[in-house]
């Protein structure tokens, strides 16, 4: 469990069995499709992930059913697989010299075709936590850092504006907050039972009535699927990086090289 004066929290809600949507035109209902729902963010008190209440009518009419919801409306199971890859990338200790770097959401640097920048770019890429699939997102960088008896790991985020003026976020537009790495995980973990928990409920009410009329899901596959990735936590966990950081450091500088504005005449 999290302990209640925790700083990070995934929050979720599941949309009701009846009004869960099949996929394809074999009107099929997959692990994925029945995690439709809402989530969200709660770190230090704020929700990233909480619509201001001017998006929250403008999207109305938008989203499912036409209902006023502040949160991301989408399959649950992203945030979740989006969170256990930062557990399976972004939990090795940043080197000393490298925190800046790894505390920049924005670095001024250009792509490189460098074996270097390459290993630079892929480290510093698995510290995001993946939001592509939402219309707009804050960027949200995960990294963790050991000095001595203190293993933390930092939360920052900065929102980014709508080109259209219409998706806004109700929390501060950038923020940071470290936490031991022992919370975090605790936080992950407990995103984990509480989604496969609620997935088990509801593959059981499937498999006991159906509860979506007109259709047969296949139960025994879904059982299959939510055995597996029962497992992924685990799996995300016992994975070793084993991140070159000498190549990390000669691709950061040849990267920030690279982007650094030319020298003033």
């Amino acid at each position: 469990m999290i302990p209640t004066d925790s700083a990070l929290r995934f929050r979720f809600g599941l949309t009701p069995l009846e009004e869960v949507e099949p996929w394809g035109a074999e009107r099929a209902l997959h692990w994925f499709g029945l995690t439709a729902g809402w989530y969200c963010v709660d770190i230090d008190g704020h929700e990233l992930l909480r619509y201001s209440e001017r998006t929250v009518r403008e999207l109305g009419d938008d989203r499912e059913g036409g209902r006023p919801h502040p949160y991301v409306d989408h399959y649950v199971v992203r945030l979740w697989e989006d969170v256990i890859a930062l557990v399976s990338g972004a939990m090795e200790p940043v080197p000393h010299d490298l925190v800046e770097v790894a505390s920049d959401l924005s670095p001024a640097w250009t792509w490189l075709d460098t074996p270097e920048a390459e290993a630079a770019l892929a480290w510093h890429g698995e510290g995001y936590l993946y939001t592509g699939h939402l219309r707009v997102a804050p960027d949200i960088r995960v990294w963790r850092a050991v000095d001595g008896d203190e293993d933390t790991v930092t939360v920052g985020w900065e929102q980014r504006a709508d080109p259209e003026g219409v998706i806004e976020f109700a929390g501060p537009r950038q923020g940071r907050v470290t936490m031991p790495t022992s919370e975090f995980l605790a936080a992950v973990a407990e995103l984990d039972r509480a989604l496969l928990t609620a997935m088990e409920e509801r593959i059981g009410e499937l498999e006991k009535s159906g509860r979506v009329p007109g259709l047969r899901p296949d139960v025994e596959q879904l059982r299959r699927e939510h055995r597996d990735r029962a497992t992924w936590l685990r799996r995300a966990r016992d994975r070793e990086p084993g991140t070159d950081w000498n190549a990390v450091r000669i691709g950061v500088r040849a990267l920030l090289a690279a982007g650094a504005p030319p020298p003033a005449p």
